[in-house]
């Protein structure tokens, strides 16, 4: 009998795998990933610890590739509570370490925003199957073209975050890598998404470094050579809190789609 028990319980086991694993291979919204690359070294992916470990820097490897076994978590994740909760907290913590600061009205009090997927949301560009919540390889061209548009939302949270930062008296630079030919679009796009006003809107040059950490640490050591004071800096990108006068407090905004080295 407990023979029969056991031989029962394992059937059991191996249909719910069965099951898991066949949710993946057949889902819809997961067919274009059949035969994809994978960072993932198991077979059926704990995609949370996944997420985590690109969050805080860990896992380093993964080739700016979504796994295909996560790509339907990711768009849950993204298009679900979750992401705008987490996003929100970030923005909460760094609206109460602000509000603390003392005499924030010197005009010289500086907030650093990075822009894309940090003031404005490139969410509706990732549902397209160009972009796929970034388990596709990523292209400039296409991204652009969309840029272009100037349709990007604000995303709430970081919007929340500057409104309580400017009735605070500090300032709000906005520093992106995006290259300066596209300043119309993104300052209308910025203004429209409820961005009203900046002390400055940073783009990159032709004779700007490429690399990002050392791109954002040249334009940032000249805010501080002009006798700004950096009290907080946030992005969606290690590389955009990392480098020189990152800021007295950084913040980092989830993004589990995309890395910029």
């Amino acid at each position: 009998m407990e023979g029969l028990i056991i031989a029962f319980l394992l059937n059991l086991i191996l249909a719910s795998q069965a099951h898991t694993y066949t949710h993946h291979q057949n889902n819809p919204l997961l067919r274009m990933k059949t035969g994809g690359s994978s960072s993932l070294k198991y077979p059926l992916p704990n995609c949370l610890s996944w997420r985590i470990a690109v969050e805080t820097g860990n896992l380093h490897d993964w080739n700016n590739l979504v796994p295909w076994e996560c790509y339907d978590y990711i768009r849950q994740y993204l298009l679900g509570a979750q992401y705008n909760d987490e996003c929100f907290m970030v923005a909460d913590t760094a609206k109460d370490y602000a509000q603390d600061i003392e005499n924030p009205k010197d005009g010289k009090s500086i907030w650093i925003f990075d822009i894309h997927d940090t003031l404005l949301s490139n969410l509706p560009y990732y549902t397209l199957a160009d972009a796929s919540f970034g388990d596709i390889p990523y292209s400039n061209p296409k991204f652009n073209e969309w840029m272009t548009e100037g349709s990007a939302p604000p995303l709430s949270g970081i919007l929340y975050l500057y409104k309580n930062l400017t009735s605070f008296g500090i300032k709000s630079v906005f520093l992106s890598n995006i290259d300066d030919k596209y300043r119309e679009v993104i300052s209308s796009n910025l203004k429209a998404a409820g961005y009203t006003t900046w002390e400055k809107l940073i783009l990159k040059g032709t004779s700007d470094p490429s690399d990002v950490v050392h791109y954002k640490s040249a334009k940032r050591t000249e805010l501080v050579n002009a006798g700004y004071r950096v009290l907080g800096n946030i992005g969606d990108q290690w590389s955009d809190l990392t480098g020189h006068h990152v800021g007295d407090r950084t913040f980092k905004v989830p993004n589990p789609m995309y890395c910029v080295a």
